[in-house]
């Protein structure tokens, strides 16, 4: 498969820059599991119409942290750093990317935050663009430093659009600390949404409890190479994953094997969430808990384990992302599905709207009924 063929021409004004004013207020395209039917549109808060009692829903409990810092160089020059991993043995060191990379030398000391108060030691190059970044603080109070000076790292495109439209200082904005989260989040180490859960209020959550429909948490932390697209005019298989760190517990398999032992349908939201589960299960049909990292690329061709539906959002053109969704649903069917969300004017990306897809019943699973 070249890369070139998941792309699409989207118009800029569709690509969100905010999100809905309310979570549950964003649009729903539902994709029914037979292919020859056409998309439904609705709303999110309408995704009830869509599950059944008995479906679970698999999420991403990883919470953002605020891993972008800005501040100054010796020179006087400006900084930024955008924290990747922390080391293992270390609280206040990290890999992460600074800018500018190229100029600055290892060694050198750079003071962060608006006050200057957080400084930190750029250390020695560690492949793909990243350096080793050693904070000057005590290790107890790292976490209150991060928090008072650190932003959350909004996705490129939106920061870029809104600088475009309202200049610098409306690229990031107060309420971006909690609608940039989702409302479960609770695992810190992500430096991206898992964005198919921001949908979901605390309310549509209760709405879905009340009908018997079950929800499992797994964590997958978010990196930056979420927004890296493919190479334009490339093979797929060559293209190379980032690794990133998961957990699944020991409650989640137990809800997922009760579910597929049953017939019960189990929906993932968001592609980290269907990565973490089919992650585990490359091995075999039974789940195992416990932690690990994966480069998992989904593509067409995929045969999926674990899953019977996806909630996401729509993805950017020649995305891993857009790879995976593709896999569920077919490639022709789910660029014409774009298409149509870009007629119906739909608005896309991380603050934008969502899609139920699922896929068709199966003879492991004949009871699994049918969107």
């Amino acid at each position: 498969m070249n890369v070139d063929d998941f792309y699409y021409d989207l118009p800029d004004d569709l690509i969100a820059t905010d999100p809905a004013p309310k979570r549950e207020q964003s649009r729903l395209m539902v994709l029914p599991s037979d292919p020859g039917s056409t998309p439904l549109h609705r709303h999110f808060s309408q995704l009830p119409d869509f599950l059944q009692s008995g479906d679970l829903l698999v999420v991403n409990d990883s919470r953002v942290i605020p891993a972008r810092l800005t501040g100054r160089r010796s020179s006087g020059g400006a900084v930024e750093v955008l924290l990747l991993h922390r080391e293992e043995d270390s609280p206040t060191t990290w890999s992460a990317l600074v800018r500018p990379g190229k100029k600055i030398r290892e060694g050198e000391i750079v003071t962060l935050g608006a006050d200057g108060s957080l400084r930190a030691e750029v250390g020695e190059r560690l492949g793909e663009g990243a350096r080793r970044v050693r904070f000057l603080c005590p290790p107890e109070s790292f976490r209150s430093l991060l928090e008072a000076h650190g932003q959350l790292p909004l996705p490129p495109y939106i920061v870029k659009k809104r600088i475009s439209e309202g200049g610098a200082e409306a690229s990031y904005k107060p309420e971006d600390r909690e609608r940039y989260q989702t409302v479960y989040a609770r695992e810190e180490g992500s430096v991206a949404a898992p964005t198919a859960g921001l949908h979901f209020s605390p309310e549509l959550l209760d709405q879905l409890r009340e009908m018997g429909i079950h929800t499992a948490r797994v964590t997958l932390h978010v990196g930056a190479g979420t927004f890296q697209t493919m190479e334009p005019g490339g093979e797929v298989a060559n293209h190379r994953m980032h690794f990133e760190e998961y957990e699944v517990p020991e409650e989640t398999v137990a809800a997922i094997n009760a579910a597929r032992s049953e017939g019960r349908r189990v929906i993932a939201v968001g592609t980290t969430s269907v990565r973490t589960l089919e992650a585990v299960a490359q091995t075999s049909d039974n789940l195992a808990s416990g932690k690990g990292t994966t480069d998992l690329l989904i593509s067409p061709g995929y045969q999926f384990r674990v899953i019977d539906g996806l909630i996401t959002n729509f993805h950017l053109p020649r995305s891993t992302l857009l790879l995976l969704v593709s896999a569920m649903v077919g490639h022709d069917r789910l660029l014409a599905a774009y298409q149509e969300a870009i007629r119906q004017r739909y608005r896309f990306f991380s603050y934008g709207d969502a899609m139920f897809l699922t896929t068709a019943p199966t003879a492991k699973h004949p009871s699994m009924p049918k969107l």
